[in-house]
């Protein structure tokens, strides 16, 4: 049996049905995701090269993609955490032996849009562990990761919103406690697989690495008899691409795809979260804050980003592009929704949540995409260390949920 046909088999046997009707399209987000596209898109044309226009349009493609998909980051390390079902996990495993093979191509090849590509490869050191456990925590009473934060906000989910503000809230506080994690903090060196094992042999190591994991995954189920996992209404047939919940493994196969058409276009792989240290530090100068005389900021890298245009930023493009893909496929799946009332404790927990992974992704060098998925698809061993601490942060995080108004789990509960 085939890698695809398996997947096929056990999203039928985990998701249950898929019979179940989409709601119509909604015209006004659709037709407000269309205009706000077109803005962006003309916006960063303005302000930045073609290749950063190209960026703008993968990020489109991204929020589509994760909305559609409901790629389930943080509810796939709690769902195999609280009740041992590893559907999601497994699907993570497929996302990323696809991008480690693509990323190898386009590293092997040395050619891109934007010059030689680059891989996310940051030092194995006190802050990765700190910070991926902190975000572990973090994304559970938050109820959403980096990439789910965006998409949900596009999609309507107005208690992530909260969430969003607590990643800029961190981030901030990040940057001001750079001098400790830099300076006084023992940094750890950068482990790149593919120069100590060369780039197949890297590759390799990688993919039977995530066979070892997805294998575990069964038998844990095999032991706990996980419940099944219901997906969102669909249409059906070709409907299904457009307006539908489409199978993980599609998910799977279409982020990798999309974030090797990242690093091929834009030099570097898909990131989320450094974006919003640059928002905060911006609106703080608008009120009147000097963040430029921080240390994180006097970086040269860092003070270029903050003196140019948000739209120049190749993450924060990357990242508004998801919220407006988000946003264009909640509305014509028919699933666009604005929450009125958030419970006060739910809202707690979306901001502190928020708080502690935009704090630990600054310390761990990314979240769950640049440091999970894109570290790991760039051969640094940082990445693998990552899921494991963000697996130990999950475990805590599960404990704290219901003292912020999260019922724990069954297995079917998160945006991400």
């Amino acid at each position: 049996m085939s890698v695809l046909t398996d997947l096929r088999a056990t999203e039928r046997a985990a998701f249950g049905p898929q019979d179940r009707k989409a709601a119509p399209v909604q015209p006004v987000p659709t037709a407000a995701a269309v205009l706000l596209a077109a803005l962006f898109l003309w916006g960063v044309s303005r302000v930045a090269p073609t290749t950063m226009v190209l960026t703008g349009a993968l990020g489109l493609l991204l929020g589509f993609t994760l909305f559609h998909s409901r790629f389930g980051f943080t509810s796939g390390w709690r769902q195999l955490v609280a009740v041992g079902q590893g559907a999601a996990i497994r699907a993570h495993m497929l996302m990323l032996g696809v991008a480690t093979v693509l990323f190898g191509v386009v590293f092997a090849t040395g050619i891109g849009l934007s010059g030689d590509p680059r891989g996310y490869v940051n030092p194995v050191g006190i802050g990765l562990v700190v910070g991926a456990f902190l975000f572990g925590v973090g994304m559970q009473i938050g109820g959403s990761c980096a990439s789910g934060t965006l998409f949900a906000v596009g999609s309507g989910q107005s208690a992530i919103v909260l969430t969003l503000f607590g990643f800029v809230v961190g981030s901030v506080f990040a940057a001001l406690t750079f001098p400790f994690w830099t300076f006084v903090v023992p940094q750890g060196i950068p482990v790149d697989l593919s120069t100590v094992f060369g780039i197949p042999g890297a590759v390799a190591l990688s993919l039977l690495v995530m066979v070892l994991i997805a294998g575990a995954t069964y038998v844990v189920a095999r032991r706990r008899n996980p419940p099944p996992v219901e997906r969102p209404p669909s249409a059906a047939g070709p409907a299904r691409a457009l307006r539908g919940s489409w199978p993980m493994w599609v998910g799977a196969i279409a982020l990798a795809v999309l974030n090797a058409g990242v690093l091929f276009v834009s030099g570097q792989p898909w990131g989320v979260t450094s974006a919003f240290g640059l928002w905060g530090a911006k609106v703080l100068q608008w009120f009147g804050a000097q963040p430029e005389n921080w240390a994180f900021w006097q970086v040269p890298a860092n003070a270029t980003m903050l003196a140019g245009p948000v739209l120049a930023d190749r993450i924060s493009v990357l990242d508004i592009g998801i919220m407006v893909g988000a946003l264009f496929a909640s509305g014509v799946g028919g699933a666009f929704l604005l929450h009125k009332r958030i419970p006060w404790r739910i809202a707690v927990g979306a901001v502190v949540g928020g708080i502690l992974m935009g704090y630990g992704a600054r310390l761990a060098g990314g979240c769950n995409i640049g440091a999970y998925f894109s570290g790991i698809a760039s051969f640094s061993l940082h990445g693998w260390i990552w899921g494991v601490v963000a697996l130990a942060g999950t475990w805590v995080g599960l404990r704290l949920r219901p003292l912020f108004g999260h019922t724990n789990p069954k297995p079917v509960d998160s945006l991400c």
